[in-house]
């Protein structure tokens, strides 16, 4: 089973939450949080709730009453570029230099860990 959550127009910039997303990818959800907890980046708290909201989203999908952190890992994380807020400074010579502040729509998508008599059962057929 897997569910996914999206998190649009975060604010901060898509390369350094790329960063932050490439630690946790391919990792069990539990240890993923961990690191994203522990980790100093401000793109870390972002991803932290969408993995937590995509665990959250298995739990509705499955309709059990709960997912165990354990048992499900980070099956894909991307991170795409959003909108540009368009901002001005003062520049030399009495210029307006342009500033571009980045967003980013950050997708997660987490899935069961397969044990290896599910893997078996599911070749047999």
């Amino acid at each position: 089973m897997e569910a996914r959550a999206v998190a649009k127009y975060v604010r901060v910039s898509p390369h350094k939450a790329r960063i932050v997303a490439e630690l946790v990818r391919g990792k069990v959800v539990d240890e993923a949080l961990n690191i994203l907890h522990f980790s100093t980046k401000r793109a870390a708290k972002p991803i932290e709730k969408a993995i937590r909201s995509a665990v959250a989203n298995m739990t509705n999908y499955e309709e059990r009453t709960k997912v165990e952190a354990d048992e499900v890992y980070v099956k894909e994380i991307r991170v795409d570029q959003g909108y540009m807020l368009k901002r001005y400074r003062a520049g030399s010579m009495g210029r307006a230099m342009p500033r571009r502040r980045r967003t980013c729509h950050i997708t997660v998508v987490v899935a069961d860990i397969e044990k290896p008599a599910e893997v078996e059962a599911k070749q047999e057929a």
